[in-house]
């Protein structure tokens, strides 16, 4: 183990930076063969752990408990790698070619599954050679990308419990958010075919409809935007279960000094869930939201609650949407029905809640004039949008991007 790190210690010594495309591919390929034998590896000494008790010297009753806590795993890895070290000696044809480094971690963990108790139960009572369907299996995942794999082991399960009743397919459901420390949240979900499709469905209409020229963000932002655009259309149809005598909606608390610097001021507005935001952020969301004052004593308890404003009424917004039709922000489309009514002069700074001084823009980009952009719309009725550098974005060939300069 000691030669093991000193040649590791060795490897994170070199300089990557003169080496090239090639040469950085030649040093990728065996550290891979390596990282597959590590996790070999490491299950095998997981399922001898778990079989001789060892966790229990830590004051633990299971392996699982004891990756979490002393090797950082999440539980869903933890559990990954327990269930590939029980698989290994059902598989022995999958175990060898882990150990060889021609396997990967996930590979054998999805393989793992036809050693389940269930599977092994319903293959012996068919009289199914499992030396066989180790052997092909692990034929597949060798030759084969890792979706090739999880197929091939589906397909095999299916036809091993052909004859049993259609599951239900909410009970492998599964939806598991974490808060981070900055108050943004990041999580898993597990979803049947059936419920993955309307995910992708919905989530794909969103992010067709938000294609722009000269669109930026990769295929995960697009679909995280697109996510948080389903929760606004809901949120603001007003359609969601009412809990206690009130809708559902985004909750943020911020004093009114706060709101009024025009700086950033980190940590001055706290959400519904606990999250806490910059007083920037929480200008923002008040642009088009709805406003309550709320008269503090020294001892922290309310003194005076007053009635609560919505900023911009819905005949406004109408209006809006007829005049605008969508996000004006230059080279956009997206609807009204995803877009926010905003102040062009903010309404904390003394400019009115009226159609002259309001502007409809989607999510992304009522970000955007929040952040040094500025839309603003001519006597002609057209709108234009800057850049914070004051350029003026302009649509077209050859003209989206910022005057060239040449030097003389």
């Amino acid at each position: 183990m000691d030669e093991l790190l000193t040649a590791l210690d060795a490897l994170a010594g070199e300089d990557l930076a003169p080496m090239f495309g090639p040469a950085l591919l030649e040093r990728l390929r065996p550290l891979l063969v390596a990282h597959n034998r590590l996790a070999a590896e490491v299950a095998r000494t997981v399922r001898e752990c778990e079989v001789s008790g060892a966790a229990e010297v830590d004051g633990l009753k299971v392996m699982t408990s004891w990756l979490r806590g002393h090797g950082h795993l999440s539980e869903a890895e933890a559990a990954r790698v327990v269930r590939t070290g029980r698989a290994l000696a059902h598989l022995p044809g999958m175990a060898a070619a882990f150990a060889a480094g021609e396997v990967t971690g996930g590979q054998a963990a999805v393989i793992a599954q036809v050693a389940e108790p269930k599977a092994l139960a319903l293959a012996a009572e068919q009289s199914v050679d499992l030396g066989v369907v180790d052997e092909l299996l692990t034929g597949v995942a060798v030759t084969a990308p890792h979706a090739d794999t999880a197929k091939a082991v589906h397909h095999y399960l299916d036809r091993l419990d052909a004859d049993g009743p259609e599951p239900d397919p909410t009970e492998g459901r599964r939806l598991v958010i974490a808060k981070r420390p900055d108050g943004g949240i990041t999580g898993r979900f597990d979803l049947d075919a059936v419920g993955g499709e309307k995910l992708q469905a919905a989530l794909e209409s969103i992010v067709q409809a938000g294609r722009c020229a000269a669109e930026e963000r990769t295929r995960a932002q697009q679909q995280a935007d697109a996510l948080v655009q389903l929760c606004d259309n809901q949120l603001a149809a007003g359609q969601l279960p009412i809990l206690r005598g009130h809708k559902p909606q985004v909750i943020v608390t911020v004093g009114v000094e706060d709101l009024a610097d025009p700086t950033t001021g980190p940590g001055a507005g706290e959400m519904g869930f606990g999250a806490v935001i910059s007083a920037a952020r929480a200008r923002w969301l008040a642009c088009d939201g709805r406003v309550t004052r709320v008269v503090m004593g020294p001892d922290g308890m309310p003194l005076d609650v007053g009635r609560t404003v919505r900023l911009f009424p819905p005949h406004l917004r109408r209006a809006a949407e007829i005049r605008d039709g969508g996000c004006v922000f230059t080279g956009c489309g997206a609807p009204t029905w995803w877009c926010d009514m905003h102040h062009l002069l903010s309404w904390i700074d003394g400019g009115e809640t009226n159609l002259d001084n309001a502007a409809l823009l989607c999510e992304r980009h009522h970000t955007k004039a929040h952040h040094g952009f500025r839309v603003e719309r001519q006597p002609d009725g057209r709108w234009r949008t800057w850049r914070p550098d004051g350029t003026e974005i302009l649509i077209g060939p050859g003209r989206s991007g910022p005057p060239l300069t040449t030097a003389a």
